[in-house]
């Protein structure tokens, strides 16, 4: 159906529908899983030399794992004999393995940067310890020791590479392979006991990366991701109790920062002093408390360039937001969330804001998920100091896949954005891989007219299967008033009514052939307004995607767009989208190398038409693994707009360089370099440092913003070269206090 033929719905409609659908969900009888045995999880008989060697007897007497192929061919023959094996003592999860390999020099090691894989051999340790099936801890290492943590939330659907947390480990290499062994502190775990037992949720893998293979525990059909917890092997364990340290981390900073303005440099010298305390409250709670909090050693941003008339999201980047991050996920989808935390501490131009300090409390507690987070900012230009509070609860009902949960936020002081939010959700396991997720949020702001309830409020209603194969789709309804405004979140745009079909059937291929999955997709999406209801956006997208054995990928798509753009916005160098309906379609090209060359790629092309006007965007991103001590990767984009019947066109830039060198484990570097042809201004980020043990870092940050154009202004004055210069050297170190 083309956009033209697109009939309205009427509000009244919409609004039945949208109070009928929940209130069917509710009635569907809700099947209960079947309940696993936990399996005894083996208890080391006695000690092992902290090595990566894996020799002692204490291994001997433990039975690997039974692993499973989960690609290329799933339940195919391993081509290489993996022996993984997971215990534990009073103090300490382990995983050890003896990962065989018959062309050791075919080991992938690519790069010694933490937090970063780049086409490496690794070994995964997936940890439920909560045994919630929604959450987990992944701990992943290569064959040189280089560590990633990340939490996963919404049962694999939300990831988050940015969280840091205390362990270790040590590896070694062979003419026969690699072998590894892995400890983590029960108290970077967090964990229920009852009645001296705690059951956790446990899932390992091994990749070969220059095989696309990858072996798991448990048997994982592909058709689910071995990132789920849900499909983790339940274990129990007996007799163990979470430490309770208070981990102490005090700061120094130091820094110049220079600037240009009204003709001249302007110099301020930083001087910083301050404190993080980390403190477990029992098995179950954990609290983060911060004093003249900072963010100094953070990545800056990807730079983005707009080709929309809506704001722009950013991820959350800083540590102290990252631990137990899925509590606080209320996702509306679209990035629209009730709380978004690049709301504290950051200005709409991305600038810091100063930090005096806030506490944030997470864990569980009495079979509820809590979370709760309180921040204050001090003076910022001319805007006030503001308070941030807010307060999540979550919990398991009916099956261990589903829950139910509310939040609450506030944010005072702000001269023109103080207001309460509020929020009620639910995630419901109907049967088999389908599930019914409702969200409802409503805003209130003493500063501005809230109008009625509906007006203050948002509603989100989804009906979805997760599967990575055969069938996977989702169902849409989301309905924002006109005065909803999550003044602690994040909103993409007001007063519509989104409905949202997704659909992608992915096949396996035969073997022999050129392709390992196969299949088709399609996506509309359309935005009506709430007042006289009319199409706002349609957006119709249909695609194949593909996977080579090799596990290159990407997808060739149609994509037909209808936007009724009432007030024009600017594109950049002088060039608007006229107000008016417009119909464009294009046709977008995506592939992706496969893991495990040292030298990899991603490429995209869309070509067509744009609002009144024709688009070429092209985009590349190569990698270059140089050794395991350099890495260089690039990213451009290129945006070719005309528009013939008016005579004009921009030609949109956007470039970026990372660098990523590691001396070892311990020394590395890291270079951003990138320029907007927007803003004229190429961006230079290095980050230098030296990490002695988790949480104890000696940083250096080098940050400038260089001008492309240097054009004379109208005093006859040609600016400088360099716009804005910040150096900071930082210095944390932890104390484990209690342990």
């Amino acid at each position: 159906m083309g956009a033209d033929e697109v009939q309205p719905v009427s509000s009244a409609r919409r609004c039945c529908l949208a109070g009928l659908v929940p209130l069917v969900l509710l009635i569907l009888p809700a099947s209960v899983a079947g309940v696993q045995v936990p399996a005894p999880l083996p208890r080391l008989e006695s000690a092992i030399e902290f090595d990566g060697r894996v020799h002692e007897a204490a291994w001997d007497v433990i039975e690997p794992l039974p692993m499973t192929m989960y690609s290329p061919i799933y339940r195919g023959e391993p081509s290489e004999r993996t022996e993984i094996f997971v215990a534990y003592d009073d103090d300490y999860l382990y995983a050890a393995g003896r990962f065989f390999d018959s062309d050791p020099q075919g080991i992938r090691v690519n790069s010694l940067y933490r937090d970063r894989w780049s086409g490496d051999d690794v070994f995964a340790l997936f940890v439920d310890s909560f045994n919630d099936n929604v959450s987990a801890r992944r701990f992943t290492i290569n064959p040189a020791g280089i560590r990633i943590d990340e939490l996963i939330g919404a049962d694999g659907q939300e990831r988050n590479m940015s969280w840091d947390t205390h362990w270790d480990v040590r590896t070694t290499t062979d003419s026969l392979g690699w072998y590894f062994e892995i400890r983590i502190p029960f108290s970077s775990l967090r964990f229920q006991v009852t009645g001296n037992r705690t059951i956790m949720g446990i899932t390992v893998s091994r990749l070969i990366a220059r095989k696309n293979e990858r072996v798991t525990f448990p048997d994982i059909d592909p058709r689910f991701s071995f990132r789920q917890p849900s499909v983790s092997h339940d274990f129990l364990l007996t007799g163990i109790q979470s430490a309770q340290p208070a981990y102490v981390t005090p700061y120094l900073l130091s820094g110049v920062d220079r600037s240009y303005q009204g003709g001249e440099f302007a110099t301020d010298r930083i001087g910083e002093l301050g404190l993080d305390l980390k403190y477990s409250l029992g098995d179950n709670l954990f609290l983060d408390a911060s004093a003249n909090t900072d963010f100094a050693q953070v990545e800056a941003d990807d730079q983005q360039i707009n080709l929309t008339r809506f704001p722009l999201f950013f991820p959350e980047k800083r540590q102290f937001f990252q631990e137990r991050s899925d509590i606080f996920l209320f996702d509306f989808g679209n990035g629209n969330r009730l709380f978004h935390s690049r709301r504290i501490g950051l200005s709409d131009d991305r600038s810091p804001v100063r930090m005096l300090g806030g506490a944030r409390l997470a864990g569980r507690l009495g079979g509820w998920d809590l979370g709760v987070l309180n921040m204050q900012s001090g003076r910022h230009g001319n805007d006030h100091p503001e308070n941030f509070g807010v307060a999540r609860i979550r919990r398991t009902i009916l099956n261990p896949h589903s829950h139910i949960g509310g939040m609450v936020t506030s944010r005072a002081g702000a001269s023109d954005a103080s207001g309460l939010a509020g929020g009620l959700d639910a995630t419901i396991r109907l049967f088999g891989d389908h599930y019914t997720t409702l969200r409802w949020a409503g805003t209130h702001s003493p500063e501005r007219h809230n109008g009625s309830f509906a007006d203050a409020s948002q509603l989100y209603v989804n009906w979805e299967r997760r599967a990575d194969r055969g069938l996977r789709y989702w169902v849409t309804l989301n309905r924002v008033g006109p005065t909803h405004s999550p003044d602690v979140g994040f909103l993409s745009r007001q007063n519509f009514t989104r409905n949202s079909l997704y659909a992608v059937y992915n096949t396996r291929g035969r073997d022999g052939s050129l392709f390992r999955s196969l299949g088709p997709g399609v996506i509309l999406n359309t935005f009506f307004s709430n007042v006289g209801s009319e199409l706002e956006t349609l957006y119709l997208g249909h695609w194949w995607n593909y996977e080579l054995w090799n596990g290159a990928s990407g997808w060739l798509q149609v994509t037909h767009r209808f936007e009724k753009v009432v007030q024009t916005f600017d594109l950049g160098d002088g060039v608007f989208v006229p107000n008016g309906d417009h119909r464009f379609t294009n046709l977008w090209f995506s592939f992706t190398s496969g893991p495990g060359s040292l030298v990899r790629t991603a490429f995209d092309m869309r070509v067509g038409s744009f609002y009144d006007g024709s688009q070429v965007e092209l985009q590349i991103a190569p990698v270059w693994n140089v050794s395991r001590h350099l890495e260089v990767s690039g990213e451009y984009t290129g945006n070719f707009l005309r528009f013939a019947d008016r005579g004009e066109h921009v030609h949109l830039h956007l470039a970026r360089l990372r660098i990523g060198a590691a001396a070892s484990a311990r020394l590395s570097a890291n270079a951003l370099i990138q320029y907007n042809s927007l803003s004229d201004l190429i961006g230079v980020n290095l980050r230098i440092r030296y990490h002695l043990r988790q949480g104890t870092d000696f940083w250096v940050v080098y940050d400038e913003g260089l001008r492309s154009d240097r054009t004379v202004d109208d005093a006859l004055i040609r600016p400088p070269l360099s716009n804005t210069r910040a150096v900071r050297i930082k210095l944390t170190y932890t104390w484990a206090l209690g342990s």
